[in-house]
Protein backbone atom coordinates (compact mmCIF):
# COMPACT_ATOMS: atom_id res chain seq x y z
CA UNK A 1 0.00 0.00 0.00
CA UNK A 2 2.11 2.86 -1.32
CA UNK A 3 1.03 6.45 -0.91
CA UNK A 4 2.97 9.22 -2.65
CA UNK A 5 1.48 11.88 -0.33
CA UNK A 6 2.88 10.22 2.77
CA UNK A 7 6.29 9.08 3.92
CA UNK A 8 7.07 5.50 4.96
CA UNK A 9 6.04 6.10 8.58
CA UNK A 10 2.85 8.06 7.82
CA UNK A 11 -0.06 7.66 10.22
CA UNK A 12 -2.71 8.89 7.82
CA UNK A 13 -3.26 7.65 4.26
CA UNK A 14 -4.17 10.41 1.82
CA UNK A 15 -5.24 9.41 -1.67
CA UNK A 16 -6.72 12.70 -2.86
CA UNK A 17 -6.01 16.33 -1.97
CA UNK A 18 -8.68 18.99 -2.53
CA UNK A 19 -8.34 22.75 -2.21
CA UNK A 20 -11.34 25.02 -1.57
CA UNK A 21 -11.17 28.45 -3.20
CA UNK A 22 -13.47 30.23 -0.70
CA UNK A 23 -11.92 31.32 2.63
CA UNK A 24 -12.77 29.65 5.93
CA UNK A 25 -12.91 31.37 9.33
CA UNK A 26 -9.84 30.00 11.11
CA UNK A 27 -11.77 29.86 14.39
CA UNK A 28 -13.71 26.95 12.86
CA UNK A 29 -13.42 23.70 14.76
CA UNK A 30 -13.72 20.16 13.40
CA UNK A 31 -17.53 20.18 13.11
CA UNK A 32 -17.67 23.53 11.31
CA UNK A 33 -14.82 22.53 8.99
CA UNK A 34 -16.54 19.21 8.26
CA UNK A 35 -19.80 21.04 7.48
CA UNK A 36 -17.89 23.28 5.05
CA UNK A 37 -16.30 20.24 3.37
CA UNK A 38 -19.75 18.70 2.84
CA UNK A 39 -21.10 22.02 1.52
CA UNK A 40 -18.22 22.66 -0.91
CA UNK A 41 -17.28 19.12 -1.94
CA UNK A 42 -20.62 17.35 -1.45
CA UNK A 43 -19.17 14.66 0.82
CA UNK A 44 -16.15 13.99 3.04
CA UNK A 45 -14.62 10.88 1.48
CA UNK A 46 -12.24 8.56 3.33
CA UNK A 47 -8.52 9.10 2.71
CA UNK A 48 -9.03 12.60 1.34
CA UNK A 49 -7.53 15.89 2.55
CA UNK A 50 -9.51 19.13 2.20
CA UNK A 51 -7.61 22.43 2.41
CA UNK A 52 -8.96 25.87 3.32
CA UNK A 53 -7.34 29.26 3.87
CA UNK A 54 -8.39 32.45 5.60
CA UNK A 55 -9.05 35.73 3.73
CA UNK A 56 -5.47 36.97 4.23
CA UNK A 57 -4.02 33.63 3.00
CA UNK A 58 -1.55 33.44 5.88
CA UNK A 59 -3.22 30.46 7.57
CA UNK A 60 -4.50 27.14 6.31
CA UNK A 61 -6.60 24.37 7.81
CA UNK A 62 -6.63 20.83 6.51
CA UNK A 63 -9.44 18.42 7.29
CA UNK A 64 -8.58 14.75 6.68
CA UNK A 65 -11.03 11.85 6.83
CA UNK A 66 -8.92 8.78 7.67
CA UNK A 67 -11.73 6.26 7.28
CA UNK A 68 -12.51 6.17 11.02
CA UNK A 69 -12.74 9.83 12.01
CA UNK A 70 -11.49 13.25 11.06
CA UNK A 71 -8.26 15.15 11.70
CA UNK A 72 -8.09 18.94 11.64
CA UNK A 73 -4.65 20.48 11.20
CA UNK A 74 -3.59 24.12 10.99
CA UNK A 75 -0.54 25.96 9.69
CA UNK A 76 0.33 29.64 9.90
CA UNK A 77 2.95 31.64 8.06
CA UNK A 78 4.56 34.38 10.12
CA UNK A 79 5.66 36.18 6.95
CA UNK A 80 4.17 36.14 3.47
CA UNK A 81 1.09 34.37 2.14
CA UNK A 82 0.11 30.96 0.88
CA UNK A 83 -0.36 30.87 -2.90
CA UNK A 84 -4.05 30.07 -3.26
CA UNK A 85 -6.36 29.29 -6.16
CA UNK A 86 -8.47 32.03 -7.65
CA UNK A 87 -12.25 31.84 -7.27
CA UNK A 88 -12.73 31.90 -11.04
CA UNK A 89 -11.24 28.39 -11.26
CA UNK A 90 -14.27 26.95 -9.45
CA UNK A 91 -15.22 26.09 -5.89
CA UNK A 92 -12.47 23.49 -5.50
CA UNK A 93 -9.39 22.02 -7.19
CA UNK A 94 -7.54 18.74 -6.94
CA UNK A 95 -3.83 18.91 -6.02
CA UNK A 96 -0.99 16.46 -6.49
CA UNK A 97 1.27 15.53 -3.55
CA UNK A 98 4.02 17.70 -5.09
CA UNK A 99 1.65 20.67 -5.30
CA UNK A 100 0.60 20.15 -1.66
CA UNK A 101 4.25 20.17 -0.55
CA UNK A 102 4.85 23.43 -2.43
CA UNK A 103 1.64 24.99 -1.07
CA UNK A 104 2.36 24.33 2.61
CA UNK A 105 5.86 25.76 2.14
CA UNK A 106 4.37 28.98 0.72
CA UNK A 107 5.64 28.29 -2.82
CA UNK A 108 3.70 28.77 -6.09
CA UNK A 109 2.18 25.28 -6.29
CA UNK A 110 0.26 26.14 -9.50
CA UNK A 111 3.54 25.85 -11.41
CA UNK A 112 4.33 22.34 -10.21
CA UNK A 113 3.44 19.26 -12.22
CA UNK A 114 4.13 15.55 -11.76
CA UNK A 115 7.63 14.81 -10.45
CA UNK A 116 8.20 18.51 -9.69
CA UNK A 117 8.24 19.56 -13.35
CA UNK A 118 7.46 23.23 -13.97
CA UNK A 119 4.40 23.38 -16.20
CA UNK A 120 3.35 27.05 -16.07
CA UNK A 121 5.37 30.25 -16.24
Amino acid sequence: MSNPAAGPAAMIRIDEIWLATEPLDMRAGPDTALARVVKVFGVARPHCAYLFTNKRCNRIKVLIHDGLGIWLCARRLHQGKFCWAERWRGDCLSLSPEQLTALVQGLPWQRMGPEGAITLI
